[in-house]
């Protein structure tokens, strides 16, 4: 039997999709508020009750990025890439025209990969950008098509368009497609992962973030990002909509040095997620 080629969108997976235990119970939790509804329709007020804290259960899974109660979520490498002393360097929302090269510049200084989560629609903008990572080693995920601030309020259509939209820009520009998507802000809901699994790739945020969106200070995004820093974590930084210094750098520019010498110092090595999450 012929094998697809390297980097063709995948299939979507065989195996029937399964919601987490999380989203199962809260299921049976609306079906026994409605089965009460129906059998006592004088204890309505409990019926409510109990759907009200349903909701505010799944509001509040939506809103932690790094859980995986509403299914499965990469927020740590595998065991067996945290022995190896790896790290993964994620970058979120570009490509951005002044920034990214920066940032390539700097990998390349020190021989370092990292894992770009871009935005489709900036990518269509700079394919250039995108074929330059590539070329150096590096792995481009999927961050969606447009990156819609209100994107954790989609339903099961609009988690669709933004995820394979983003998949089929991404695949045309770099002749692969994403093995991995990571929501907007690590914001999700319900309805996200089984268009995940619809899709055929892989939910990802994140160890530890410097906020390098509004923080300005690269020391204390730093310090965030290296607080605690061991073999197996994700760290977020961001080309695309970054902070700036009082000297109008982007913060990342001034931190991925500094990052990459501690790294170093540590005897940990930076890769790419999915260098780390293939199978031994």
């Amino acid at each position: 039997m012929t094998q697809p080629a390297e980097g063709a969108p995948r299939a979507a997976p065989k195996r029937p999709w399964r919601p987490s235990l999380f989203q199962a119970s809260q299921w049976a939790v609306h079906a026994a508020a409605l089965l009460l509804l129906l059998l006592m329709p004088a204890a309505w007020a409990w019926a409510v009750a109990i759907v009200l804290c349903s909701q505010l259960a799944l509001m509040a899974a939506s809103l932690l990025p790094r859980n995986t109660w509403l299914g499965a979520n990469v927020v740590r490498l595998p065991d067996t890439a945290a022995r190896r002393g790896e790290v993964a360097i994620t970058i979120d929302d570009g490509p951005d025209p002044e920034v990214t090269p920066q940032v390539l510049a700097i990998l390349a200084r020190y021989g370092a990969v990292a894992t770009f989560f871009c935005i489709g629609s900036r990518a269509q903008k700079h394919p250039e950008l995108c074929r330059s990572m590539q070329a150096a080693g590096h792995h481009i995920e999927n961050h969606g098509a447009r990156h819609p601030t209100l994107c954790a309020l989609s339903g099961p259509a609009g988690w669709h368009r933004e995820i394979a939209e983003g998949q089929d820009i991404l695949h045309r520009i770099t002749g692969r497609a994403p093995r991995f998507y990571r929501a907007v802000a690590g914001l999700r809901n319900p309805f996200l992962d089984p268009v995940l699994h619809r899709c055929g790739v892989r939910l990802a945020s994140w160890t530890r973030r410097g906020f390098d969106t509004r923080e300005a200070n690269p020391d204390t995004v730093l310090q965030r990002l290296t607080q605690g820093l061991k073999g197996g974590d994700i760290l977020l930084l961001h080309d695309g909509h970054a902070a700036r210094t009082p000297d109008g750098d982007a913060v990342i520019v001034q931190v991925l040095p500094k990052l990459l010498e501690q790294l170093h110092k540590q005897g940990l090595t930076p890769v790419t997620l999915e260098q780390a999450c293939k199978p031994d």
